[in-house]
């Protein structure tokens, strides 16, 4: 399928979709939103693909909504058209483990955006914040609510009040970066994480990411009894059998989704 705001590629059990609006700085319009929402279902159903990573440009992850697009909108247009919300959200959904390589500026929405994947790899240059309140609005994507939860209530309360930005390296410490590529290895370097991935069983990394997202729903108690009943489960799948055949037999597994 061809895309107009994005680039898909598929290599090595891997969807890598790339960001593609350099006139803007990749910001996130509607249609932009419509052709990933599109692409991650394309992926999503494609049983050869194991996980996905998402880019920008060197210079931009995405640097915001488009200002363009809803500059002239109401409170009741984007109220009635529940304005972004239905593709804005579907990387949230997703199902299938997802990377974002986040190089330059991830700024309102495409910091929003980032936090919507399961983890973060940042070159050096990346730069990371919630602006809105610059143009004054709030945070529309889930940037208070997920920030917070990662960089704790007092950073994240200062960044969205003052619209300060977050280099790598603060956003490393902070824990909203998984890890920092030194150089131009960014997406390479992410390829091979997800290529990683993809060669795990599928059912598999979707139950651990699962596990791990509910953490961030319920109690201890309710999160550890989840988990196990995901544990058991592994135990109905024939790439269990396999992988703790190939444990006990010194080899490699040779998983098959299923």
């Amino acid at each position: 399928m061809t895309y107009e705001n994005i680039i898909v590629e598929r290599r090595d059990g891997v969807g890598l979709i790339t960001l593609n609006r350099p006139e803007a700085l990749n910001a996130l319009s509607c249609p932009l939103l419509r052709d990933l929402a599109q692409a991650l279902d394309d992926l999503e159903s494609d049983n050869q693909i194991g996980a996905i990573v998402l880019t920008g440009s060197e210079k931009a992850f995405a640097a915001g909504a488009d200002i363009k697009e809803m500059q002239e909108q109401t409170w009741p247009d984007l109220y009635v058209a529940n304005y972004m919300t239905v593709d804005g959200d579907r990387m949230s959904r997703s199902r299938k483990p997802v990377i974002a390589a986040v190089s330059g500026y991830a700024l309102g929405g495409g910091c929003e955006l980032a936090m919507m994947c399961d983890f973060i790899l940042a070159s050096e240059s990346a730069k990371f914040g919630q602006p809105e309140v610059t143009l004054g609005i709030t945070p529309g994507l889930g940037g208070s609510q997920r920030l917070t939860r990662f960089v704790g209530k007092s950073k994240a309360m200062e960044m969205c009040l003052t619209g300060r930005m977050m280099d790598a390296e603060e956003a490393e410490r902070t824990g909203l970066v998984s890890r920092i590529i030194p150089g131009d290895g960014l997406v390479d370097e992410a390829m091979k994480t997800a290529t990683k991935i993809a060669a795990m069983s599928t059912p598999v990394t979707m139950m651990i990411k699962e596990a791990v997202n509910r953490s961030y729903e319920v109690t201890l108690s309710e999160g550890v009894r989840f988990e196990r009943v995901m544990f058991q489960a592994a135990f109905g799948t024939e790439d269990q059998s396999e992988g703790m055949a190939a444990f006990v037999e010194k080899r490699k597994p040779v998983f098959k989704n299923r």
